[in-house]
């Protein structure tokens, strides 16, 4: 039987890289899927993916930071499938600067999306969440939730030229190990994926053409230069960049009944690398 039968997922950012990945992996296991994305091609491609396998999925298109999408989000959760088990807050990008050269715009952008966002999403989630529990628990039944939020090694350790989005993706840490707290009486594991190099738009070299990406109207230029790119592999004891399927393997393992009793952790996934 399939790991995640009846189970619902909200995934935001799934209709690229990372997120795709990991859409297509928990439909695969059973799972009901609410694919987001900023553009609606993406995410309807997810979902035709996802039904053409014979999986469930909709599409809940817009940003993470718009006003009302937390509400909007969670709600499409609960109105087309009926439940609310799996929450990945993986949606994010990278605009990188120098402190001295970065904006307040910069520097707050980054917040808003890897930061503010997820939390009004759990925040939206938590009336749904409180309610299916307490209904579970007069049942006599014992039901995991999964809250999975994606983090970064820039946001544990730090990196050059990123002090907005390493600010953020620390923060997150704090947000998961205070939810894993808060919700464990609802048994909700709440815990967070922090990647080193997975091959995705935001660790290509710069000087590949799809690096220059427009973003709610900004036109921004992610990835790393050619030269520390291709120094990157040299750096991980493995050798290599990790797959997006290799990195939505890692939030799987925390969404799966395996993990029961793992809450308020941070996995680093860089294949080998912990400094």
């Amino acid at each position: 039987m399939s790991k995640l039968q009846g189970k619902v997922a909200l995934i935001t950012g799934s209709g690229r890289g990372i997120g795709r990945a990991l859409a297509l992996k928990l439909a695969s296991e059973g799972a009901s899927v609410v694919v987001n994305d900023l553009d609606e091609a993406p995410a309807a491609e997810v979902v035709a993916t996802i039904t053409k396998a014979g999986g469930k999925a909709v599409a809940c298109v817009g940003s993470v930071t718009a006003d009302g999408f937390a509400d909007r989000f969670v709600g499409m959760a609960m109105e087309k499938f009926g439940g609310l088990d799996i929450i990945v807050n993986n949606a994010g990008y990278t605009w990188d600067s120098v402190i001295q050269k970065m904006t307040d715009e910069q520097f707050q952008t980054m917040l808003d999306v890897h930061l503010v966002a997820p939390f009004r999403i759990l925040r939206a989630a938590a009336e749904p969440i409180r309610v299916l529990s307490k209904k579970e628990a007069q049942e006599g039944k014992e039901v995991f939730r999964k809250v999975v939020n994606i983090s970064s090694m820039a946001g544990t350790n730090g990196n050059a030229g990123q002090a907005n989005y390493s600010s953020a993706k620390a923060a997150l840490v704090g947000l998961t190990k205070t939810m894993s707290k808060e919700w464990g009486r609802y048994k909700v594991n709440v815990n967070c994926v922090a990647y080193g190099f997975i091959d995705t738009r935001l660790t290509q070299a710069m000087e590949s053409e799809d690096t220059k990406v427009t973003i709610e109207g900004r036109e921004l230029q992610v990835g790393v230069p050619g030269q520390t790119r291709a120094m990157l592999p040299a750096m991980v004891p493995l050798g290599r960049a990790g797959t997006p399927e290799e990195a939505a393997g890692a939030v799987y393992l925390f969404c799966i009944p395996e993990s029961n009793y793992v809450s308020g952790q941070v996995l680093i996934v860089g294949g080998g690398v912990n400094m």
